[in-house]
């Protein structure tokens, strides 16, 4: 049984940061695909950062300068460092891994996280 799950949302100020992780079981997040996406109310779902299997880092246009994606190997955990948060970062976030990459969409068939949410006020 392959499992993920995200943790590390919660409400926070403009300018403040959170550390989304995402701990999977039953998988090795490190030997393939992983990454972050989110969706806000009445959004699409978009990709945020993204380590393709060739070690290749990703980040969405809104994001960056501001997102990190990093890995812990021996934890098999994803982490997502949100630093300077706006209120547009406001959404439910979840990771996804597995064994397709090369683009955003090629996620959509990986293992998938029940989500974590997000917000920030002004």
């Amino acid at each position: 049984q392959v499992q993920l799950v995200e943790s590390g949302g919660g409400s926070v100020q403009a300018g403040g940061s959170l550390r989304l992780s995402c701990v999977a079981s039953g998988y090795k997040i490190s030997t393939n695909c992983m990454g972050w996406f989110r969706q806000a109310p009445g959004k699409e779902r978009e990709g945020v950062a993204r380590i393709d299997s060739d070690g290749i880092i990703y980040y969405g246009d809104p994001v960056k300068g501001r997102f990190t994606i990093t890995l812990d190997n021996a934890k098999n955990t994803l982490y997502l460092q949100m630093n300077s948060l706006k209120p547009e970062d406001t959404a439910m976030y979840s990771c996804a891994a597995g064994p397709y990459g090369g683009s955003w969409r090629a996620y959509e068939s990986n293992w998938w996280g029940q989500g974590t949410q997000v917000t920030v006020s002004s």
